[in-house]
């Protein structure tokens, strides 16, 4: 099976999530144990469980592509864990997010993602260079089909104890930390939300580019980093990512991926606080993520694409 097809094959949709009318599928969980192996590779403190949900919202079509890879060694095995999740956000059709979805991944790999033994800088190296490559191989596919999709993308992988996130336009991942001990009104502890992205809009100042008054690329595009987009590459559009790393420690409770589409009605504090009350009632990842999207779209009224991703840090 292909990695695309791994990432979003659908799986038989349990009866809540046919009655929601949400698109979600069985939650990906991991298995391992602390400790060390033989050649001194410590073993990650935690597992991980993640799971993905999407609704096109009143859009005509669903542009959105995702992935969610709990073991995304694929044929780069190591002694290094290594999970991967994405979204790849359409715009002008979906052929640019489902290219990135299917060889992204794997370009990071055989760029030199760490198998053995984490390297922040070789990490970071490995995911500029996959994003490039992408982005290379996308556009000449593009010309040749005669199509000029784009996407953005917020992409997020686990090494061992350490995390990666990548991302290029206004998706955004948000992280669940708690700090002090605090607790809220109802007794539980408190959750900060850590924005873990910067938007990437023509208008910033950081951004280069031809901005139009309305702060878009030739009047036109929103945002001034993307996979694909042909016509605005020669006008100031790249590919680069930022790339932001840190430590799972246990302070870190999970993270919540979604495309513009689901932070346009919702808040970073206001969805941690969403994820962490349905996950402290003891629902499942799956069933949580689903109900979040739900909420996006049918109770605040999201008119886009909404898709997002909950990773869970489960601590031993």
């Amino acid at each position: 099976m292909s990695e695309s097809s791994q990432a979003q094959k659908r799986e038989s949709a349990d009866s809540q999530g046919e009655k929601d009318g949400v698109a979600s599928k069985k939650p990906k969980i991991e298995s391992c144990a602390k400790g060390s192996d033989d050649n001194g590779v410590k073993e990650p403190s935690f597992l991980i469980e993640a799971d993905a949900a999407e609704d096109k919202g009143s859009r005509l079509t669903m542009e959105d592509a995702w992935v969610v890879l709990v073991d995304a060694s694929l044929d780069y095995p190591g002694k290094l864990r290594c999970a991967h999740f994405a979204i790849y956000d359409g715009h002008g059709g979906r052929l640019a997010a489902e290219y990135a979805q299917k060889h992204l991944h794997r370009n990071v790999l055989s760029a030199g993602l760490p198998r053995e033994l984490y390297d922040a800088k070789a990490t970071k190296r490995s995911i500029l260079n996959g994003f490039l490559k992408t982005d290379e191989s996308l556009l000449q596919e593009s010309a040749e089909g005669g199509w000029q999709d784009g996407a953005t993308a917020v992409c997020v992988w686990v090494l061992g104890q350490k995390v990666a996130v990548a991302h290029i336009g206004d998706a955004k991942a948000v992280l669940a930390r708690s700090t002090d001990g605090s607790q809220n009104p109802d007794g539980v502890q408190a959750l900060k939300a850590i924005v873990l992205t910067r938007e990437h809009k023509p208008i910033f100042p950081l951004e280069r580019g031809f901005v139009s008054p309305d702060g878009r690329l030739l009047g036109r595009l929103e945002v001034s980093r993307a996979f694909g987009d042909r016509q605005f590459k020669k006008v100031g559009l790249v590919a680069s990512p930022d790339v932001y790393t840190f430590e799972v420690t246990d302070t870190e409770h999970f993270i919540i991926l979604g495309c513009d589409g689901l932070w346009g009605v919702f808040g970073p504090s206001d969805a941690v606080d969403f994820v962490q009350k349905l996950l402290n009632e003891g629902l499942p990842v799956a069933t949580v993520c689903r109900r979040l999207v739900r909420e996006a779209v049918r109770e605040r009224r999201c008119k886009d694409n909404c898709t997002a991703i909950i990773i869970v840090f489960k601590h031993k």
